[in-house]
């Protein structure tokens, strides 16, 4: 199975973090989806919005989105099943990492970019 990174937060600005993951996660062959605020491509990915269903079997969740707008997608993320999810440094949520850890999906307080880099993802 693969292991599918969906980055909540995408963003078509080169300058964003959520941006450079994408590129580093595809460029290391990760599968990734991106979902973002409006739909739009990073290169050939296409950025989806809202909350698609039938994205196949979500391993990891990275954050980029900062607390505040992360409550909406509380239910969504939740029902992805994912394995675990990445908060990175600006998003880190602890009623969202109570909720996860409830429905028994890993929580990490990390950076996705350092992760691949230093190669512990």
């Amino acid at each position: 199975m693969e292991k599918i990174t969906l980055v909540l937060g995408a963003s078509t600005k080169p300058e964003r973090f959520s941006n450079k993951a994408i590129k580093r996660l595809q460029k290391l062959n990760y599968p990734v989806i991106a979902l973002g605020l409006r739909e739009d491509y990073i290169g050939e990915l296409r950025i989806l919005k809202g909350m698609p269903q039938d994205l196949g079997p979500v391993h990891t969740i990275a954050l980029y989105l900062g607390a505040g707008n992360q409550k909406q997608y509380y239910d969504y993320i939740i029902s992805l099943k994912p394995r675990r999810i990445i908060f990175n440094p600006g998003t880190i949520n602890f009623e969202l990492t109570a909720l996860a850890q409830k429905n028994g999906i890993e929580t990490i307080n990390d950076c996705l970019l350092d992760m691949l880099n230093l190669g512990s993802y």
